[in-house]
Order: C-alpha cells, then structure tokens, then sequence
C-alpha cells in the first residue's frame, strides 16, 4: 500500500471519530453552559485549564518521545511501554499533590479545589491514555485510536446528560470526565495488548531516567504550549472573576472542537514525518507544504463566515446569556488559522528533531503572552486575552518560519501563492456574505457554493493535489 493510501486509511479512521467527538463535543459544551450558568462554567474552565498546564508534571514529554521512537523502531516498544506506564503513573501522585499546593497557595474556595482535583485524576488517566493512542499513530495503527476516541467521546455525553438530567450539579460533570476516560483507557489497553503490541512491564530505573531525560525539551515545551493555552483562563480568574472566565470558556470550547480536526491531521502526519526525515528530507517538506495548503483551505473560509456571523452562533449555540462571548469568538476564530500553520511547523521541526528549538520558541511566546495578559486584562477583560492569544499566535508563527528556513526547509513559492489563492477566495466569500445580509443557515450553503466556485476559477487545485486525490480513491495497492 502506498504511503499516501496509509496516510489516508488512518486517517480516515481517526477524522471519523473526531467528527463524533466534534458532535457530542458541541453537544455537551451547550448543555454544560446552559446547566450550569456562567459562574460555574467558569469554575469549570479553570479546572480544566490550570490541569492542562500542569500536564507536563504527569507526561514529562515522554508521550511524544515514545512515539518518534518507535515510529522508526517498532521492535523497541514494548520496553518503552512497559517502562512509562507505570513511571507515568509515579508520576501522577506527584501531579496531585501539587495541584492541591497549588491551590492553597491561590486561596481558592472548596468547590474550585474538589472540581479542580477531580480533573486532575481525569487528566492523570487521560495521559495514560495518550501514551496508547500515541502507540497506536506510531503503528499506523489509527482504527484502534478511532474505535476508542468514538467510545470515550460517546460515553462523555451519555454519562453528562445523566448528570443533568439527575441534576448532580458540578461535581457530576466532573465525574462524568473521569469514568469515561477510564473505560476508554480500559478498552485501549485491551486492544493495544492484544491486536499491536504487549508492554513488557518493569521499573528498570536507569531506563527510565534516560527516557526521562531525553523527553525533557519534550516537556518543556508541553509546559510552555500549556501556560501559553491556558493561562489567560487561569489570569481571568484570579484579576477580573468567574464570569469573564465563564464567558471567555464558552468561546474557547468552541475553538476546541475546531482544533480537534488539527489534531487529527497531526497524530497521523507526525509519525509519518519522522520517518519522511529518516528516509527522505523532500518528502518531509513536501508534507508540510500540503499540510499548510489542505488546512488553510478549509480554515480561513471558515473564519471569515465565523466572524461576520460571531453574535447568531453564540445566540444559538448559548443562549442569550452569553451574548458578550460573540466580540470574543470574533477575535478568537483567527487563532485556529494560526494554530493550524503552526502544528505544521511543529510537527516539522518535531520531525526534524528540532524540539529544543520549538521549547525556546514557545518560552519566548508564553512570556509574552502573560506580560500582555497582565496589561490587556484589566483594562479589556476577556476581550483582551482573545486579542493577546491572537498576538501571540502572530509571534509563534513569525519565528517558526525563521527557524525553517534558517534549518535549510524553504518551503516552495508556490505554497505563498497557494495560499493568496486561499485569501482571495475568502475575501470575495466575506464581500459576498456582507452585501447579500443572509441568514446564517441560509449563508453556509451558498457561502460553500461561492467558495468553491472562485477556488475552482483561480485554479487552486494543481497536478500534484490531483494526484494525491488520485491515490486515496484508487482501489490498487
């Protein structure tokens, strides 16, 4: 089979169960704000965000090292699998214990340290969980991944809408979380061990101490996207309150359940990429460039219907209550363009073991973001994160392409112009949208017509494209 059929089969799987996980995602992010009102979704996003940047205290990039590793060493995985779990799970002990400091030291009432702490031991199985699944990218193996992500993402919304519907307030959502991930996790193991590969266990200390060492710029830089993500939830918190955080966490979920299809795209392509610069640094530029190109297709368009229609989205998805999260979302659309350009760039310079440099990268753009922070905040609330996260993503992406082309990976002209195609087509969609004033459902078709007719005009689609439409669809091989 050819590589590109490979790449299309896992993909296939796991874009499949993330557009299940985008469903019921969009699902409960609606019925978890409306349940629970803007003051306790605040509390919620906080927990979720101040979990997700202490992650690294759990992972310690071992996750991501694992996966370059036996993408091009399958015969390595199951020491390295035998090792981590149980290392990772040391290390979960830790997480709490430190959280719970944390906490203290941040004077925080009793419901915001009991959700909080119940998130971590969500956060703490939702690691493990990603070590599995990073085992399976790593064998190409993406059915599996795509069986349990449907199985965790269905599961959520059952156990949520029990939790509502039984009215057992914030601590049942947070319960939800944690059985869901766990039957997920079971279900994983399961397969992982019988169907790709058995780890063998054992704590072999000077192992994991190597591992443990080579995965720091990994999680070093985990830490670094994590405060970057995240912080300005946690800054919401402790300098304007809950409510501009719960308004804030409305938009920010719904970004989320975009970026889900970036991480699709990035669990199939990294261990591709790695094994594309093993074998063939053309090939690992080529896949960046159509990285870039395929997800700024689908992305700016999107952006533009987004922003023109930022106030009927969140009437509809929120309610009215939430009305003041539409200047946000506005702002915040533009952030999954950037974050899309700039997993690419990771994943290349992941690939190209340039992970020391992407750590640096993502420190100077986490310092930046939080000295904005602390001026944008006060004066601009939630409104001014949206536009500092904004700023910073502008940053990430500025410096990534230096490093690129400092490392010798210029990418070909033709993706520039690739990508003006893209604008032009998105502008003439945005003009389209605000002269003819239509209602949104009525919009997203015609848009989508719109769209595609200026791109099928300039000719977007090139001998290259065509081919590897060719190669998916092609029952050979």
């Amino acid at each position: 089979m050819s590589q590109i059929k490979t790449i299309f089969k896992n993909m296939s799987w796991i874009l499949v169960s993330q557009i299940i996980a985008s469903i019921c995602g969009f699902i409960w992010t609606i019925l978890i704000a409306r349940y629970l009102g803007v003051s306790e979704y605040g509390i919620l996003g906080f927990a979720i965000s101040l979990t997700g940047i202490l992650v690294f205290t759990m992972d310690w990039g071992i996750s991501t090292h694992i996966v370059r590793h036996i993408s091009t060493d399958n015969d390595s995985a199951p020491k390295y699998l035998g090792n981590a779990i149980p290392l990772k799970g040391v290390f979960g002990i830790g997480t709490i214990i430190l959280i719970l400091i944390i906490l203290i030291l941040m004077k925080s009432d009793e419901l915001t340290i009991t959700v909080t702490l119940l998130f971590t031991i969500e956060m703490i199985i939702r690691s493990l969980l990603g070590l599995l699944n990073g085992s399976f990218q790593a064998f190409e193996e993406g059915k599996y991944q795509g069986i349990e992500n449907t199985i965790l993402n269905l599961i959520l919304l059952i156990f949520i809408l029990i939790t509502i519907f039984t009215d057992l307030g914030i601590y049942g959502i947070s319960i939800s979380y944690i059985l869901a991930n766990l039957i997920a996790f079971i279900y994983a193991y399961y397969v992982l061990e019988k169907h790709v590969v058995k780890p063998k266990f054992e704590l072999d200390k000077a192992f994991c101490k190597k591992i443990t060492i080579l995965s720091m710029p990994f999680a070093i830089g985990t830490l670094l996207y994590s405060i970057y993500y995240s912080i300005d939830i946690v800054m919401l918190t402790n300098l304007v309150g809950n409510s501009a955080t719960g308004i804030y966490n409305a938009t920010y979920k719904l970004i989320s359940v975009l970026n889900l299809f970036y991480s699709v795209y990035t669990a199939v392509i990294f261990p591709v990429m790695s094994k594309f610069y093993e074998n063939d640094e053309k090939l690992l530029l080529i896949s960046f460039e159509k990285s870039i190109k395929y997800l700024m297709f689908i992305i700016i368009p999107l952006a533009i219907g987004t922003m023109i229609y930022s106030l009927d989205i969140i009437q509809f998805i929120y309610g009215h209550e939430y009305d003041a999260a539409s200047s946000v979302l506005s702002i915040l659309i533009w952030t999954v363009c950037l974050i899309f350009i700039s997993g690419a760039a990771n994943s290349l310079l992941n690939a190209s073991y340039k992970e020391v440099t992407v750590t640096k990268i993502y420190g100077i753009a986490a310092i930046f973001n939080i000295v904005l922070n602390f001026f944008m905040i006060p004066y601009l609330s939630y409104n001014g994160a949206a536009i500092t996260t904004v700023l910073s993503d502008i940053l990430i992406v500025i410096l990534q392409f230096y490093v690129i082309y400092k490392i010798g990976h210029r990418p070909n002209k033709k993706l520039y112009y690739d990508l003006i195609r893209i604008i032009i087509g998105s502008a003439v969609l945005g003009i389209a949208l605000n002269m003819l004033n239509l209602n949104m459902w009525v919009a997203i078709p015609v848009g989508l017509i719109i769209y595609l007719i200026v791109i099928y005009l300039i000719r977007f689609f090139d001998d290259d494209d065509k081919y590897v439409i060719k190669e998916i669809l092609s029952k050979k091989g």
